[in-house]
């Protein structure tokens, strides 16, 4: 793409759909929309066509005054995005951790019987079907999301799919609908849970429902309290940050309510792509109405009046409820202007992700919402002074707005009761693989490993607990023997693993681990947003290296391969921009560290 439009011109369909969009066209309308519309755009288009011709992307960078070469930057950057022609019905298979496991390279050998190979990666073409990173669907192992573009698009996620399911989906026939609560959450009705306690009580489609049940008392207590007094429980409460960072949410509040710029920005991040987490999803699809309140609350107290909410592309089922749920709000006056009569006014949007995990990195996200690769940022500055759009941003993942109307109503003293000292309140954690009873489940922080695992009633019958990664492919193995391991914040920093996102993939003696590790360097090597060097080529000398160790599995390869990898990862630790790089080596580490002999052989 050069600099200045091409000769390419969009079709009416093209048109349509970014005028359904950005509205009819006016000589300031370029100006009035901003380069932020430019992601929402690509989507329109996408949804409606299947793809991005040149003649699209003309067009729309007509509309917002982008440079064809910048957008064109922008579009090739996401993988759900495709810039060549293909199907207007398409099925992703994914081909990740537990769907590997579950027999997904099963499934895609008798799809490639039936449909022909897929489409390669990157180069989508005319192929009915591709392989796909985690689509956030572990609990219903193996996943397919399959994508339908026309004038009424849709997209349809296939749970623990089989062969039959996709080829119906594919012919356009109409499915089950999605499973229940009870087969998502295993202690569904359980007493003591707090998060997941309004799942399955109220409708997750049903405002009057949600407040029939105490809905909305939290953002009315709010405002009695005072933005300051808020903070101050959230403060006492002793949150951490849910999204993996582990951060005090009060410090994060406060900074941004005595930033003297305006405007403020809200963000959350529901861009879980971890693989092993689906946590977000569960909570958005179950309870939406409950992250709308708890943005709300936030936004008051620490001065917000714009909030969004960047969602993961791959949950379709998330984003119907949450567009139903937000409108619903605004119709009631709770969302807008002067919410309950309040002299405060706060409007919230949905921002649609395309496939990027990088996009899960805070200052990568604001680059996505603003119309830019979504890239990562150098800090300082840090979001608190210079966030979205360069003004003071409070951002938080879907798990950690979930505790807030509790801490509001109870007071963050009750919040704190719960859990250890260090780490405060319950924490959701993403089971799958090789357990009987996969799910969402919540417990007091401090329970041990061994007790969790048995809760989802260990592993099948016959077969034995090789290993457990904690914290998704970012994480770190840890074996049988740390079964008696608290899953506190402080606990596992100290065992030289992480809670992450809650991901718990567990692993029983029939899996191979040197697949699991090879899909693990392979997805970092993927997912690398390739703009600084230790990153972008750390993660490809990685994999080459594991390959070798795998491969030969002498002793002089596995000494040399792990001094190899254990360079390669501590040069990205110290010189990668944002966290993607810094732990990229940190599962593979633990596991050979753990789990291979030097030797080469496994123990």
């Amino acid at each position: 793409m050069d600099l200045r439009l091409s000769p390419e011109q969009a079709s009416p369909d093209e048109r349509d759909a970014v005028d359904s969009l950005l509205g009819p066209e006016s000589p300031s309308s370029a100006e009035r929309l901003g380069r932020h519309r430019l992601l929402p755009a690509l989507w329109s288009v996408q949804s409606r066509v299947g793809w991005v011709s040149e003649g699209a992307l003309n067009y729309i960078c007509h509309r917002l005054d982008v440079a064809p070469a910048d957008a064109y930057g922008v579009a090739s950057f996401y993988r759900m995005l495709s810039l060549t022609p293909r199907p207007s019905t398409l099925a992703h298979i994914s081909e990740d951790l537990t769907c590997r496991m579950k027999g997904s390279e099963d499934l895609c050998r008798e799809v490639e019987k039936h449909l022909g190979p897929p489409a390669p990666a990157h180069q989508p073409g005319m192929a009915p079907w591709q392989k796909s990173a985690c689509l956030g669907q572990c609990d219903r192992a193996p996943a397919i999301l399959v994508t339908y573009s026309g004038s009424v698009p849709q997209d349809m996620i296939l749970g623990e799919a089989d062969l039959p399911q996709l080829l119906a989906a594919a012919s356009g026939r109409s499915l089950s609908p999605p499973p229940s609560a009870a087969k998502r959450i295993p202690q569904l009705g359980e007493k003591g849970l707090r998060l997941l306690s309004w799942v399955g009580r109220i409708d997750p489609m049903s405002l009057a429902d949600y407040r029939s049940q105490g809905g909305y008392r939290a953002l009315a207590r709010a405002l009695q309290m005072r933005s300051e007094r808020v903070i101050r429980e959230v403060a006492e409460s002793r949150l951490l940050g849910r999204g993996g960072a582990a951060f005090p949410t009060a410090r994060k509040w406060e900074a941004v309510a005595k930033a003297p710029n305006l405007p403020h920005y809200l963000v959350c991040n529901a861009d879980e792509s971890e693989p092993g987490t689906f946590k977000d999803r569960v909570l958005l699809e179950e309870h939406p109405f409950n992250l709308i309140e708890a943005m709300s609350i936030a936004a008051f107290a620490t001065g917000c009046e714009r909030g969004y909410i960047y969602l993961r592309g791959e949950y379709p089922l998330a984003k119907q409820r949450l567009e139903h749920a937000i409108h619903q709000a605004r119709a009631a006056g709770l969302l807008g202007e002067r919410i309950l009569a309040a002299d405060w006014s706060f409007e919230l949007e949905i921002r649609r992700g395309a496939g990027a995990y990088i996009c899960g990195e805070e200052t990568a996200l604001f680059n996505s919402i603003e119309g830019f690769r979504g890239e990562p940022r150098s800090k300082p500055p840090f979001p608190v002074t210079a966030g979205l759009f360069g003004m003071p941003t409070v951002i938080n993942n879907v798990e950690t707005f979930a505790n807030i109307p509790d801490i509001v109503l109870e007071g963050g003293a009750e919040f704190a009761s719960r859990g250890t000292k260090d780490s405060t309140g319950t924490r959701l954690f993403c089971l799958s693989g090789s357990v009987q009873k996969p799910g969402l489940y919540e417990v007091p922080l401090g329970t041990t490993l061994g007790a969790l695992l048995e809760m989802a009633g260990g592993v099948p019958e016959n077969r034995s607990l090789r290993a457990v990664l904690l914290g998704g492919a970012a994480g770190g193995f840890v074996g049988p023997e740390d079964l008696r391991l608290p899953l506190s914040f402080e606990a596992t920093r100290a065992a030289g693993a992480t809670l992450g996102s809650g991901a718990v993939i567990v692993f029983d003696d029939s899996v191979d681990l040197h697949d699991v590790l090879l899909r693990i360097a392979a997805f970092f090597r993927e997912v690398s947003c390739g703009q600084c060097v230790p990153c972008r080529v750390g993660t490809v000398r990685q994999e080459e290296a594991l390959q070798r160790i795998l491969k030969r599995g002498d002793a002089a390869a596995s000494r040399e391969g792990l001094l190899a990898l254990s360079e390669i990862a501590q040069a990205m630790r110290d010189a990668s921009i944002c966290g993607l790089g810094q732990t990229a080596g940190s599962a593979v580490q633990s596991a050979l560290t753990r789990f291979v002999l030097p030797a080469g052989g496994e123990k």
